[in-house]
């Protein structure tokens, strides 16, 4: 009993020390309450046993208003903090604070995602796992990879094909876009309130002047209601707010940022549906998917085909996902299938189509409200238009500030007024001083009254100022004042025709950089162009002491980033060189030179390189330009003639203008350094016209080529830069090309 107490002293109250708190309490058929009933029932039999509640959660006791109470601001809390949007900024709070964070840490430069999560720590009351989740799906609400409307990302985002998730924060960098930093952001319109612990003040909404709501789109799940938004194409969105100032009619419709083919006939303004599908191409005898519907990966995708393969509902043999930066899923149709029938199979029991329902639930000041994505573009209209109002009534008000300012200042320097107050001795009588010398000048300012604020302002005027005022710099200044209110007053007046002529200057400035990337149809389905992914990077890396290359070393240098379609051409010092595809590990040896990014399409004639070698046995040294032209892959090459001791002595993309070159020292030898001029142009006869034409002492030809005698010296150093080991004080020498 006495452990008992203790245990019993040493814990909190709690509700279950009362346990009448969960019994509800039945009313008598008299209308009394069942503690009201006399002593002698409480005495009888049936009467000591405990009341049993009614059926179902229909009592009024205290627990159940501490469920309800507790419900409602769990509900409310879900629905208002965390999973809808609102109508005016179209963004969720986590969201609005990354953004106020990314604002607030923004100096142009990359920042630490980790760094910005855990700023926005101090404004939302979460986990750093939640908040760098939802930056990186911010992040890459456009193109991917963390490339953004609002963030520019830097590193690994994940991928939208396959699914993978994105990096560490403390791996991944981003910063604000353009576009947010112009449109999204101005303090001067936004109203603050304290954050949770109220250290801090955070903005209740962003100005934002962009529809974000519609161009992102968004999903989340409350409780009691849920909310699915798809996104729109940008420039889509602000021609539709033009047809609105307009008075025209519009229609917008989704745009999936991995692009794709859609059916819109069932949208209904944003409170029906769309059809997507992947689009499905024939190749030889089987047929290969290049786009994936939106929502689905590869894995996802893939799984639903093998289960239409085994229940054989689908006339498909083999499957191979050979997806890499793009879609590519190729199907082997099994003996004797058609291609159309199987495409039509695949669209009918797989995922290669599937519905996307949109029910745009948002916070219409702070309440839940369904909207259909006219009447969001309508709102977003209206507070675009006060937002712009408020903006030039701001930059009115400050116009007339600086104004009363630049006059202040230019009727107390030249009428001398500072003079007056050398003989004051105390605060209260040189204020005095200085209104009674504007007095006579009253009418000449805007405001009556000369404030306290005004007369700090005009005794912290340095000396150096007043002696260097020029009152025509002075009036130059307050015309433009002028200038640019007749300019302010004039917007307001045709605020409609001004945020026109601004929605069309965002239009000109972004069209190029957001088209539109879904195809839409009407009704039937029709084949599509392919889409162009954006290419996931790798890390090239190059393990001189082990001799590694590749992208899934752990040690090494960074040599530079590629994706997994590009090619490599591997040199080496002896004059080796081939093509390979970039792999996680592949020996090289110690004798590797240069590593190069190669695209074979793009770079076969447009990169020239320069190689200087020095043929093995006689010792010859010679100098070319070249470009690689078409490469077969793991095959090799040779930039130096394939015999003992040859070595390239340099080898570089481009050619300068000077080459220098260093001897090594030799017997009775008079010329230690020289400088030749590759590109210097020479007459030469064309072989198809017969005709002296101007051409490089060094033309560019194929990487076999021999190249042109540079000396029969032994070469010390080769640069087309001087370093340290040139001889400033030795006359210079310039070698003989041609």
């Amino acid at each position: 009993m006495r452990s008992e107490k203790r245990r019993d002293d040493n814990q909190p109250p709690s509700l279950f020390d009362n346990l009448d708190l969960f019994a509800a309490k039945p009313e008598k058929d008299d209308g009394t309450s069942a503690e009201a009933a006399p002593a002698g029932e409480a005495a009888s039999g049936d009467a000591a046993l405990p009341a049993l509640p009614p059926a179902g959660l229909t009592g009024t006791g205290p627990m159940q208003a501490l469920f309800d109470f507790n419900f409602r601001q769990y509900s409310a809390y879900v629905i208002c903090s965390r999973a809808i949007p609102a109508l005016e900024d179209g963004l969720k709070p986590v969201q609005r604070r990354i953004m106020h964070s990314l604002w607030e840490k923004d100096d142009g430069r990359y920042t630490k995602v980790a760094n910005i999560v855990g700023h926005a720590m101090q404004y939302h009351p979460h986990g750093d796992a939640s908040i760098g989740d939802a930056l990186c799906v911010l992040a890459n609400k456009l193109w991917g990879k963390g490339l953004g409307y609002l963030i520019d990302g830097q590193g690994n985002y994940g991928s939208l094909l396959t699914g993978m998730p994105h990096a560490a924060t403390r791996y991944i960098e981003c910063r604000l876009t353009e576009l947010a930093r112009k449109e999204v952001f101005n303090k001067k319109t936004t109203t603050y309130v304290p954050n949770y612990d109220g250290r801090k003040e955070e903005p209740v909404y962003l100005p934002a002047k962009v529809p974000l709501l519609l161009m992102l789109g968004a999903d989340g799940i409350a409780v009691g209601l849920s909310t699915a938004i798809l996104p729109h194409n940008f420039i889509e969105l602000l021609e539709a707010e033009i047809a609105i100032l307009q008075k025209k009619p519009f229609a917008v419709y989704p745009d999936f940022q991995l692009g794709g083919v859609m059916d819109v006939s069932d949208y209904q303004d944003g409170l029906g549906k769309v059809k997507v599908r992947a689009k499905i191409e024939k190749e030889g005898k089987g047929l290969v998917i290049t786009e994936l519907p939106w929502g689905e990966t590869t894995d996802s995708l893939a799984a639903s085909i093998e289960e239409a393969i085994r229940k054989k509902k689908v006339g498909v043999r083999k499957m191979h996902d050979l997806t890499s930066d793009t879609v590519r899923i190729e199907l082997e149709l099994a003996t004797g299938e058609n291609a159309d029938k199987a495409i039509t199979a695949l669209y009918a029991f797989t995922n290669c189509e599937k519905s996307l329902s949109s029910r745009p639930i948002v916070l219409d000041a702070g309440r839940p409200k369904l909207m259909r994505v006219s009447e969001i573009l309508q709102r977003n209209v209206e507070r675009l238009m006060d937002l712009t109002k408020r903006e030039q009534e701001i930059r009115l008000g400050e116009l007339d500030e600086l104004f009363h300012a630049r006059t202040l200042d230019r009727i107390f320097i030249e009428e001398r007024i500072y003079k007056r107050i050398e003989t004051e001795k105390t605060y209260e009588g040189v204020k005095a001083t200085i209104r009674t010398g504007f007095e006579p000048f009253l009418k000449e300012l805007r405001h009556p009254e000369i404030a306290d604020a005004d007369i700090e302002r005009l005794l912290k005027i340095p000396i150096r100022r007043i002696s260097q005022f020029d009152i025509n710099k002075n009036r130059e200044e307050i015309e433009g004042i002028l200038k640019e209110e007749a300019q302010v007053k004039d917007n307001l007046a045709h605020l409609r025709a001004f945020v026109t002529k601004y929605l069309k200057g965002l239009i000109k400035e972004y069209a190029k950089r957001y088209p539109r990337h879904t195809r839409i149809e009407q009704g039937a389905f029709k084949q599509v162009d392919v889409r162009a992914i954006t290419a996931s990077e790798l890390t090239i890396r190059w393990d001189k002491e082990n001799g590694y290359v590749g992208s899934g070393l752990k040690g090494g240098d960074e040599v530079f980033k590629c994706s997994s379609l590009d090619e490599l051409v591997l040199v080496w010092k002896d004059g080796r060189y081939k093509k390979v595809q970039p792999e996680d590990k592949v020996f090289v040896d110690k004798g590797l030179l240069a590593i190069l990014r190669y695209n074979q399409e793009k770079d076969r004639d447009a990169r020239t390189f320069t190689c200087i070698y020095e043929e093995g046995g006689y010792g010859f040294s010679y100098i070319k330009r070249f470009t690689f032209g078409g490469l077969i892959r793991n095959k090799e090459y040779r930039l130096a003639p394939e015999k003992p001791k040859s070595k390239i002595l340099l080898f570089t993309e481009g050619c300068g203008e000077t080459l220098y070159v260093k001897y090594k020292p030799a017997k009775g030898q008079k010329i230690h350094q020289q400088f030749f001029r590759p590109t210097d142009l020479v007459d030469r006869v064309s072989r198809e016209t017969g005709k002296a034409e101007k051409k490089p002492v060094v033309e560019v030809r194929a990487a076999g080529a021999k190249g042109k005698q540079l000396t029969t010296k032994p070469i010390a150093r080769a640069s087309f830069t001087k370093g340290a080991w040139w001889d400033e004080s030795e006359a210079p020498s310039k070698g003989v090309l041609d």
